[in-house]
């Protein structure tokens, strides 16, 4: 609902209405819309948590072809990919809804720049410890894409995931897709307070970027049957368990998912 300060004659200024600034050259209205809180109560096993739709994102971390297709670099490394692809199901049936409901879908992909100018030997040594492996930036045996890299093949979301207009793509350089990334500025102009989180890894990129956006300030859920791991079950389970316990709540797509459909 419009609070009444806004006027016809004023133009929106930003990127999206509920952080937009009215303005003409004669007045600037810094009083900002707020709709209606609109809630939505899912389960972390015995606990009810209601989030505000209205003000919640859904981030999908790493749902991309080095990570989740059969001719990726992590199949090229010997990883078994398939629990990588076990979020695809759940997230074809759970965005469209979302969406639906006006849910901002950001696309998290590990998509570095062609020189790598940006990354440290740290994180260059974790994926290619003798200097001769095929590391990030170097091309795929027989594929040719280059590893993780911005806008190749690699850093592409998987096809059964393709992005949609008005979703929004954010490339990370690290574990979290909060370092040296634009992430945190389009939160604060989306004005979400609660993030949902989804895709892989679940105790690696999905879990540091958790663990930062709740040092930002923002709520966090984690929906289970759309996140995995490649990692050891024992790595779930840890992940699982210390976001239950430090960070936020552990929740299901699925869930989600029928609680919005009966809103209709």
């Amino acid at each position: 609902m419009m609070n009444g300060n806004f006027k016809p004659d004023l133009l929106s200024l930003g990127s999206f209405g509920q952080t937009a600034w009215q303005v003409n050259g004669e007045h600037v209205n810094l009083a900002r819309e707020r709709n209606i809180a609109r809630p939505v109560t899912l389960k972390d096993r015995d606990l009810k948590v209601t989030l505000d739709l209205g003000r919640t994102a859904i981030i999908v971390v790493d749902m991309q072809n080095d990570f989740c297709h059969p001719d990726g670099w992590l199949a090229h490394i010997g990883v078994d990919v398939t629990p990588c692809r076990a979020p695809i199901a759940p997230l074809v049936e759970l965005l469209p809804t979302l969406r639906a409901a006006g849910v901002p879908v950001i696309w998290l992909n590990w998509g570095n720049r062609a020189d790598r100018a940006n990354l440290p030997p740290s994180v260059l040594h974790v994926y290619d410890p003798d200097g001769r492996s095929t590391g990030i930036g170097k091309p795929l045996p027989g594929h040719g894409a280059h590893v993780l890299e911005e806008g190749s093949w690699s850093a592409k979301v998987v096809d059964e995931l393709t992005p949609e207009d008005g979703d929004i793509a954010v490339s990370k350089y690290r574990m979290t897709g909060f370092t040296d990334t634009e992430l945190e500025a389009i939160l604060r102009n989306l004005d979400v307070s609660t993030l949902l989180f989804a895709g892989v890894n679940v105790d690696q990129c999905v879990m540091n970027t958790l663990t930062d956006a709740v040092a930002r300030g923002f709520d966090a859920i984690l929906l289970q049957d759309c996140a995995a791991t490649s990692s050891p079950a024992y790595c779930l389970e840890a992940t699982l368990y210390n976001v239950r316990q430090c960070y936020g709540f552990v929740c299901d797509g699925t869930e989600l998912k029928a609680a919005l459909e009966a809103e209709k």
